[in-house]
């Protein structure tokens, strides 16, 4: 049987920096530290999907190994 064409085969979507971004931006939401925003002058963020996008956002301009954005 043959495997979906969409599926890209073996490896990992996303590389080690972008889960060091993410785990980074995690703890900085528990502390409350984490901000939204241009240059961080937006409310505390309190969502963890929220503080998940902007890891993975910051590691996006890092350069480092992330999925494109799903276009909805």
């Amino acid at each position: 049987m043959a495997a979906s064409s969409n599926r890209k085969s073996g490896g990992r979507e996303y590389g080690e920096a972008a889960a060091k971004s993410v785990k980074s931006a995690m703890h900085r939401e528990k502390r409350g530290t984490l901000k939204s925003g241009k240059g961080g002058k937006g409310g505390t963020v309190t969502s963890r999907k929220q503080a998940i996008a902007i890891g993975l956002s910051e590691a996006r301009k890092k350069g480092a190994k992330v999925p494109r954005k799903k276009s909805s």
